[in-house]
Order: structure tokens, then sequence, then C-alpha cells
């Protein structure tokens, strides 16, 4: 009798654990499906540029702050956010720490991620003085990365200086010994420094791979926006910057802003795919000239937009 009480109870353990088994193998499985594209969707806060800054608000009077926007995106379940430094108290100076640790903390606690954050910057000028200070300024920013967890920090080239439309190469020059310098300390710091090409110094995909390999640094790539190639074809520029970049801007047309020609998410999400992007891709809405946008709108349609290519591409 104890035999056979035995054996009864040891095939039904035998049960539980085969369900059992089979159950985590089969959700480990799903998830693999899932998550096979090893992309993360997520938000630049320049989307709410005009709500932080007021502009274009009821008497110019910002109607969200930096923390409120974090707090949106947990509403939205937006998993990741690129914390644009204009927007922390007395930009362009450094917040204080006990506010860096507030914002971390709260994605922290929210569980959303801080992809990277970003600076103004003129690394074209002319005067040297004006590029020496911006690289200053640009790694103090590097600290403050540093402690909120971001593991990039937009730059941007700057403008084509007056009287120099046609010496491309030597202003490059005064740009890539920025970013070289820039790169340098963002090792010791453990950032990595986001080059992006914003249809100033930098327009094509040759331009910006021109510029990051003279840079030379494993801690320096691209920040690749997808609506500032100043090309007849911007997916193929897209295309080529991809093994370069470090992060991402994903905007509603690639031929850039005012456009009426939306992007072609699938056709992106099949370049993506293709080019084995692990990563962020952070999207940013912008509000068209005389036609005023919400982003609580523009941003969940754009991330859906993504979400349904990406679910087709890689699932």
């Amino acid at each position: 009798m104890k035999n056979k009480t035995f054996r009864m109870k040891f095939a039904l353990a035998a049960i539980v654990f085969w369900t059992l088994s089979t159950t985590t193998l089969q959700a480990q499985s799903n998830q693999g499906v899932k998550n096979q594209s090893h992309v993360t969707l997520a938000l630049n806060a320049f989307s709410f540029n005009d709500q932080m800054t007021g502009k274009g608000q009821k008497d110019n009077k910002p109607t969200m702050t930096l923390l409120e926007v974090i707090d949106w995106c947990a509403t939205q379940n937006i998993e990741a956010i690129d914390l644009t430094g204009y927007y922390f108290p007395g930009y362009p100076e450094v917040p204080t720490d006990d506010y860096i640790y507030e914002v971390k903390h709260k994605a922290f606690k929210l569980g959303i991620d801080i992809s990277g954050t970003g600076i103004r910057n003129n690394f074209a000028s002319p005067d040297p003085a004006v590029r020496a200070a911006d690289v200053e300024r640009a790694k103090k920013w590097i600290i403050v990365a540093e402690k909120l967890g971001a593991p990039v920090i937009r730059l941007f080239a700057g403008e084509i200086p007056k009287g120099y439309e046609n010496k491309w190469d030597e202003v490059a020059g005064w740009m890539i010994e920025c970013y070289k310098e820039c790169a340098a300390f963002g090792a010791q710091h453990g950032v990595i420094i986001g080059i992006q090409n914003h249809g100033d110094m930098l327009q094509t995909a040759d331009q910006c791979i021109k510029v990051v390999k003279a840079v030379n640094s494993k801690w320096a790539g691209i920040i690749l926006d997808t609506g500032n190639f100043k090309v007849a074809d911007p997916y193929a520029d897209i295309e080529a910057v991809i093994p370069y970049t470090v992060n991402w801007q994903v905007k509603e047309s690639v031929f850039g802003l005012g456009s009426p020609i939306r992007t072609d998410f699938s056709r992106l999400m099949k370049i993506i795919k293709k080019s084995g992007y692990r990563g962020y891709l952070p999207v940013e809405t912008l509000t068209m000239k005389g036609i005023p946008a919400d982003p609580k709108n523009t941003v969940p349609a754009l991330l859906n937009d993504l979400k349904v290519a990406m679910e087709k591409e890689y699932n």
C-alpha cells in the first residue's frame, strides 16, 4: 500500500514538474519573440518643448515641467525618455544635484529608462573662444549625464558659418577637434558623445561618417535624426549611418519639418531590422509652422505607427 501511494505521489509530482517546465519554456519562447528586436521605443523630451518653455501657451507660461513629462510617459507606458538639457532649471548652467537625483529617482520609480540628454553648442564657430567655451559646457553636462545615468549626451555640430559655405573641410576640422576632446572626457565618465545630423554642418551620411571616423573613439557615435538629411533619398543615408549610430530622433517625416510626406515606418523598420541595430529609438514630434500640435496626441500616434511596423517586421 505504501509503495502504491509513493508511486502515485511520484507520478503526480512528475506531471506537475512537466507542466511547470513546459509553461516556463513556452513563456520564455514567447518572450524571445516579443523582445527579439532588442529595440526600445522612447520619447525625446523636445516633443514637449512648447509646453515646457511656454512658447505658444497662454500668457507664454509653461504648462508642464520635465517631471510632469516623465509622469505622462508612465501613463502611456513609454519605456524610456531622452531628457533634453534645456528643460532643467537654470540651463545652460548645470542643475543642482538635488534636482538631478529627483529626476533620476522619479524615472526609476516609474520604470522609465533615461536614454540620453543633450545640449546646444556650436563647434563650427570661426571663433576659437566660442568653441572652447562650448567644449567646457559640454564637459559639465557630461557629468550631469553621468549622474543621471544617461548613456549618451547629444551634441550639435553648428550652423555653416558665414563666409565658409565652400570650406566644409576646414570647419569640420574644428568640429572634429572639439568632439575628440569631449569623447576623451566622456570616456572618463562613462558617457558616449552623440553627434547629431541637425541639418547644419552635417546634412548627409557621408559628412556624418567622415566626422565620426575622424574622431575615432568608441565613446563617440551618431545621433541619427531621420528628418534632417538634406538629400533626395533620406532612407539611403539613414541606412548608411546606422552602423555608427548610438541613438535616434525619429521624426514624422524624413523630408524635414513641414513636409506633408509622412515617414514610411514599414520601410524604416525594415532598414533597422536589416542593420541589426539594438538600443533606444526615441521619437520627436514637432510643432509645424502655423499649425499648433498637441504632443499628447502626436507622440502616441507616432509611437503607435512605429510599434505596428516593428511588430510586423520582427514578429
